[in-house]
């Protein structure tokens, strides 16, 4: 099948402008020639209009042939619905005519049953007018007394009834010779014969001693694997197939037999399982709890496929209940002392891998309003600890508490009565806050902040922000658990607005013990960067001796500082995530800002050294696009505006102050920076400023 690419006029004419000789550019191989670039244009619009009307006269053509064929298809369908509807008709006569032979056939047949039923009924009333008298007269010859095989030989009779009647001693004779035929066909699958055994057997009293043999019988060789459910769920399957062909109660008799199954197979198995490990050893147990527990259900789910009476959901969870109902009264205890335990070992294997001691993190009044004072001054209350930079959090700690409370929500799921299920959960949630929230996390924090050193410490290690970077991450995973487990738990509960109220409270005692921090840390920062300051820079920096041989762009003091301070910014960025980094880094933007400024304010500058101080300012300036925070960006701009007040002609003070960066600056503050300039006390530049 060819395809046709779309028609481009442009790309059209370019290619017939390329073939036509004289067609191409100036550069080309042949000169432009526009005559006959025309000329081949002209020829080729006729040739076209000469091919629009050769193809218009086609179609024209294929038109009308269309429209004759049409007309044709047309008339030749007509005509097929007229044989149709003869057909039809044809089908309706004949119709009618078979209904007429069948409504004659079926009266015929009641015919001839109605006088065939009658003599049936005499003869089967004959035979059985002989058996009683022969059973009468105690001499029992026919084959329905002494053949077994020909007891159920009138299945509608109901045997004891007479058997009582006339003779009470062999009523019980008769009733275990059937037992034992039942016995018989079942071992050798005989199908059909226990089914006729079992009508006859429905009349006795020992009908449910047949049932109990059958359900014995088809359980011998039931349980060859080593898993008893699945061979429970096939013996079931392959005995409701069997039992509708054997009884006429079948549902009655699969109910019984998965009673049985339950209550003493399935029962004996769980007891076994639970009670070696059920005092000595609580995650075992647990485990096999949650394992089997979920296991019968399963089997139960299979169970209800079949055909087991009215409420079958019922009946499968009182057989359930009853064999857990002994477990699962005290679960939730057993879970929670298996928690808590586990969760501390779980931390002290990881403080003992540590060397460390835990300090008692001290609650009450004294605490409290040293807290409240530290908040509020940022004083460190209490002796400094020297952690070594250890942050005492650990993701690996979190990992495995966290999974250890998932493995307990998925099994207060399974095993908590609905009813009980929002308040186990509860609970559960409690424990993890006590031990992942307070007793790890928390107590890292209390330790980090008193790790922080004071503001004048020198070469401090600030590794508090690594303690911010892994509280984050492993609150995040806290966070996650949180909505993916607990939440469906507790969705539709009162606890809901409990949980959700006492994890507000962890994050915002968390929030506020990181923000105190962080404060500290800035605090520190800024402490090293003026003790940078103060040991590199030098009053002849900004006051040169030879003002004519300065050969250095920037001192060695903002060197230091803006290295100091591009790590720091580096850290901040790698510990946080989010609004926080914007935060923290425009407060420490703020601070370093401040610092810078009221350090220019200590000096005299010359000419020359007023220069210097610009270049150290336009490099702070630098450092500070680091930040990406705009304030930030505007303070050093304006403080760079400030500087040039420290060089700028006399004559030109008055013009700088009233630009477009200082003019809003408070006048005090632009006459603090002339004051700075050595030449500042004499009369021509304090007749200039004033």
């Amino acid at each position: 099948m060819c395809i046709f690419e779309p028609f481009v006029a442009d790309e059209y004419i370019e290619r017939l402008v390329w073939r036509t000789p004289g067609g191409g550019s100036r550069g080309g191989p042949e000169a432009f020639d526009p005559k006959r670039l025309l000329e081949e244009f002209v020829n080729h619009i006729q040739e076209l209009q000469i091919m629009d009307e050769r193809i218009q006269r086609k179609v024209e053509k294929l038109e009308q042939q269309c429209q004759k064929e049409a007309k044709e298809f047309a008339k030749k369908v007509q005509e097929l619905q007229k044989s149709n509807q003869v057909a039809f008709q044809h089908f309706q006569e004949l119709d009618e005519h078979i209904s007429y032979v069948a409504t004659k056939v079926c009266h015929l047949g009641d015919q001839l049953e109605g006088v065939n039923t009658p003599r049936q009924r005499a003869v089967e009333a004959q035979k059985l007018m002989k058996y009683f008298n022969e059973f009468l007269d105690g001499e029992l010859k026919s084959d329905v007394f002494t053949n077994s095989e020909k007891v159920n030989i009138l299945p509608n009779v109901n045997w004891p009834i007479y058997l009582n009647t006339a003779q009470g001693s062999k009523y019980h004779d008769l009733e275990c010779q059937l037992i034992q035929e039942f016995t018989s066909a079942q071992r050798r699958g005989e199908i059909s014969r226990m089914r006729e055994v079992a009508a006859v057997l429905l009349h006795f009293k020992g009908y449910s001693h047949c049932v109990d043999v059958y359900i014995k019988q088809c359980q011998e060789g039931a349980y060859l694997r080593n898993d008893i459910f699945e061979d429970a769920a096939i013996l079931c399957q392959r005995v409701n197939k069997q039992v509708g062909d054997i009884f006429s109660n079948p549902e009655t008799v699969l109910a019984k037999l998965i009673q049985n199954v339950f209550e003493i197979k399935l029962q004996s198995f769980v007891k076994d399982q639970l009670e070696e490990c059920r005092k000595s050893d609580a995650e075992q147990y647990l485990k096999n709890l949650y394992d089997l527990y979920t296991r019968t259900t399963n089997l139960s789910s299979k169970l209800m496929e079949f055909n087991l009476g009215t409420d079958k959901q019922t009946f499968l969870s009182k057989l359930i209940k009853s064999i857990f109902i002994s477990y699962l009264e005290n679960y939730i205890e057993v879970e929670t002392g298996y928690l808590k335990s586990r969760s501390a070992m779980i931390l002290q294997r990881y403080y003992d891998s540590k060397n460390h001691q835990k300090r008692s993190i001290g609650t009450g009044g004294i605490q409290d309003l040293k807290e409240r004072i530290r908040q509020r001054t940022n004083l460190p209350l209490g002796p400094s600890i020297d952690t070594h930079g250890e942050t005492f959090l650990s993701q690996e700690v979190v990992v495995n508490l966290l999974q250890e409370t998932k493995q307990a929500f998925e099994r207060c799921h399974r095993l908590s009565d609905p009813s009980d299920l929002p308040r186990n959960a509860f609970r559960i949630f409690t424990i993890l806050v006590e031990f992942l929230c307070i007793e790890h996390i928390d107590y890292a924090l209390e330790t980090g902040l008193a790790g922080i050193p004071s503001s004048d410490s020198r070469n401090a290690n600030l590794y508090f922000l690594d303690v911010v970077q892994q509280a984050n991450t492993i609150f995040h995973l806290f966070d996650k658990q949180f909505n993916d487990h607990l939440m469906p738990l507790i969705s539709s509960s009162p606890k809901l607005s409990e949980c959700l109220q006492k994890k507000k409270e962890i994050i915002e005692q968390m929030e506020m013990k990181l923000d105190t921090g962080i404060d500290r840390t800035l605090n520190c920062m800024i402490g090293q960067m003026k003790h940078i300051l103060t040991a590199e820079q030098k009053k002849t920096d900004f006051k040169p001796e030879d003002e004519n041989n300065v050969l250095i762009q920037y001192t060695n003091a903002c060197v230091k500082v803006c290295a100091y301070v591009r790590k720091q910014v580096e850290k901040i960025k790698n510990s946080m995530d989010g609004k926080n980094v914007d935060t923290v880094l425009m407060e420490l933007g703020v601070r370093f800002h401040r610092l810078i400024y009221e350090h220019l304010q200590q000096y005299s500058y010359s000419c020359m050294g007023g220069m210097l101080a610009i270049c150290d300012v336009a490099e702070y300036r630098k450092c500070a696009k680091d930040f990406k925070i705009p304030l930030v960006l505007h303070l050093f701009d304006t403080l760079h505006a400030l500087c040039n007040l420290l060089v700028v002609a006399p004559d030109n003070l008055k013009q700088v102050c009233s630009g477009e960066q200082l003019a809003n600056l408070d006048k005090n503050i632009l006459h603090s920076f002339v004051q700075l300039r050595a030449d500042y006390r004499s009369a021509r530049l304090a007749r200039h400023f004033s």
